[in-house]
């Protein structure tokens, strides 16, 4: 299951409201605490900035030369 934006938008939304279980995916999940939960946001947080900044270049320069010195 890959993490998006909506599953760190539902741990908001759970935290905001006071509540300690969010569903995902058709999946419950039941945390301990709030502490817990802002644990788990934190984790989302971080691997969705971290997936957006390790994507590489999209532009490639590629220089050739040949025998001739062209």
């Amino acid at each position: 299951m890959a993490i998006s934006q909506s599953d760190l938008d539902a741990l908001d939304q759970a935290i905001a409201s006071g509540v300690t279980s969010v569903t995902f995916d058709g999946r419950t999940v039941n945390y301990q605490s709030t502490a817990a939960l802002m644990e788990a946001r934190q984790h989302t947080f971080q691997v969705l900035n971290g997936s957006l900044q390790n994507r590489g270049p999209r532009l490639f320069r590629f220089g050739f030369t040949t025998s001739r010195g062209d």
